[in-house]
């Protein structure tokens, strides 16, 4: 993996198992520091993510639907040229 990351962001629900799966995978991947968004109650990311939980974004505004693995991730976080 690349050695300098962009900062990354998980848009995720409250009591959402799949959304702690994905920082499961974000932790097994070493993906580095995330922040995490609740779209619960943000009328705009509730239209924006609500059906889609988890999402991750990077700092370019690339978005990574779930489900995603360990490899997907790690291809995802590696493609810098897309």
């Amino acid at each position: 993996m690349r050695a300098c990351r962009m900062p990354l962001t998980l848009f995720q629900r409250d009591a959402c198992h799949l959304c702690d799966q994905a920082v499961e995978v974000l932790a097994q991947t070493r993906a580095g520091q995330f922040d995490s968004v609740f779209v619960d109650g943000d009328a705009t990311l509730e239209a924006a993510y609500g059906e889609r939980v988890p999402v991750l974004r990077d700092a370019r505004g690339r978005e990574l639907d779930w489900p995603f693995d360990s490899a997907a991730l790690r291809a995802w976080l590696d493609d810098v040229g897309n």
